[in-house]
Formats: C-alpha cells, structure tokens, sequence
C-alpha cells in the first residue's frame, strides 16, 4: 500500500476529518472528533511505513501472534491500538480491513445522534 492509498481509503469513510494535532509530521483521521488512524509522514517517505489503528482487545491479540508487522500500539493504550507495519509481508486487503474495523469501533463509540447525523451528511 502506498501513501495516497492509504490517505484515499481513511477519506472514504463517512464523516471522517485529517488533522494535524500533535505536530506536522503525524496525520491523524478523525469521525466524530474521535481518531481512528494516525501515521508518521516522514515514516512513509523513509520507505518505512506504518499505522496505527484501533482494534477489538480481543482480535489485537490474535493479528499480533499472526502477523510479525503488527505490534502493540506505539504511544498509544496496547490493549485497544496496534501499529501495523505496512510492508509487502502484508496484503493491502488486510490493511484496508483493519483500517474498516478500526473506523467502525470509533463510528460505534460515537452518540447515536452523532452517528445519524453523519448519516445524513452523506446521504
């Protein structure tokens, strides 16, 4: 996967904002206020990318045993973040699920009325 795949996929989501919160090399995708993604720029343009997403507790555990590139989540709570490495040991399908999943635990967390209302802004 490369960057503007990465950058295309997050922005397809309904709802979802890019922001710079931290400084200007991490880009972080938002829904709700609420991130969901957040990747180092500079790591892209290194040739060592990687990402971090939220995740089920639970399937965390079980992608990190699976797959080598994915590990605890960098900065971020190890129970509920993973950083994945993207590299050609992972498929692209495989990252594009995870980001799916990660975007839709945070939809899920948002008030119902919050989530409708992202409904309706694109629709």
């Amino acid at each position: 996967m490369n960057l503007e795949t990465y950058y295309e996929h997050c922005l397809s989501k309904k709802g979802v904002t890019e922001h710079f919160p931290f400084d200007e090399d991490t880009l972080v995708f938002k829904v709700g206020g609420k991130m969901f993604a957040l990747s180092s720029l500079s790591q892209w343009e290194k040739g060592e990318p990687s990402v971090n997403l939220k995740s089920d507790p639970e399937r965390a555990e079980e992608l990190r045993a699976q797959y080598d590139d994915i590990k605890p989540g960098f900065h971020m709570s190890k129970i509920h973040w993973n950083t994945i490495n993207i590299n050609a040991a992972l498929p692209e399908v495989l990252i594009k699920e995870l980001i799916d999943h990660s975007y839709e635990l945070v939809f899920k967390s948002l008030t119902k009325k919050l989530q409708n209302e992202i409904q309706e802004l694109e629709n």
